[in-house]
């Protein structure tokens, strides 16, 4: 059965996220997300859900109209949330429905490509703010947690990808709600500091504490470089890790030729070695 030949609604795509009740700021960063996912002709349908907010995950996916639904937890660690309670959610969404199916992709702070672009929007502040890369430090700044070492974990290894690439003076990192916290990892810095923020929104968090605690190191050399929904690859970085795995199932694919383009694009940008100037 040819790729033309199968129903337009075969597939749809869940961008789950943890959102906000209060303030609009978190879940309105991921629904412009959606949109630009959308833009980019995998699939008809693209959604968001959070596990605070609205609309919810279960109101998401019972909206969907796919009978295989492809969820991209929009987090930047394999925590609680992405390996407990999301599944939990869209169980109990499913309930004894056999007829849906629900892929979960790995989380985005998973993917190989977010280091790259983490480094690129990094390398794009140093020029704004007239910084020489090589004598500017860089803090990753994350959520943490004394009961779950995903926060950190996934941070550190960001962290070490970023220093393979000898850009910047330092990488190190720092957490909200557990050692090293920012005032603690900016003191071990000497030189211009650049903190950005590993947060999947622009809520509390993203919008609020991280750019309120680089105002309050009191360093006219501290710059708040943004959040990872911030950075422009996201959307294509997302539709590459849903275009790998319909390209393994192209009998569900809307347009495969496209599917491909961006698995190949994601690719040579994975493969390529960073040569940053």
């Amino acid at each position: 059965m040819s790729a033309s030949s199968v129903g337009k609604h075969s597939a749809a795509l869940l961008l789950a996220a943890h959102g906000e009740r209060s303030g609009g700021a978190a879940n309105n960063s991921v629904t412009r997300l959606a949109a630009a996912v959308r833009a980019c002709g995998l699939l008809q349908e693209v959604a968001v859900g959070f596990i605070k907010g609205v609309p919810s995950i279960a109101q998401s996916v019972v909206a969907l109209r796919a009978r295989k639904v492809i969820v991209y937890p929009m987090f930047l660690s394999s925590g609680y949330f992405t390996r407990v309670r999301l599944p939990q959610l869209l169980e109990d969404a499913l309930g004894a429905d056999t007829t849906r199916s629900v892929h979960i992709l790995p989380p985005l702070g998973l993917d190989l490509s977010l280091g790259t672009l983490i480094a690129e929007k990094l390398l794009a502040t140093t020029r704004c703010q007239g910084l020489p890369p090589q004598l500017t430090n860089v803090v990753l700044l994350t959520h943490g947690s004394t009961g779950d070492p995903a926060s950190r974990n996934a941070a550190e290894q960001l962290a070490r990808q970023l220093r393979q690439y000898l850009i910047f003076r330092s990488v190190g990192i720092a957490l909200l709600e557990e050692p090293p916290f920012l005032p603690e990892a900016a003191r071990r810095t000497l030189g211009p500091l650049i903190v950005f923020g590993l947060f999947a929104g622009d809520g509390m968090h993203g919008a609020g504490d991280a750019p309120n605690l680089v105002a309050a190191l009191g360093r006219d050399d501290a710059v708040f470089a943004g959040t990872v929904t911030s950075l422009p690859g996201i959307a294509g970085l997302i539709s590459a890790a849903v275009a790998q795995l319909l390209a393994a199932e192209k009998p569900a694919v809307r347009n495969v030729d496209l599917c491909e383009s961006a698995l190949q694009a994601h690719a040579a940008r994975r493969e390529a070695t960073v040569a940053f100037s």
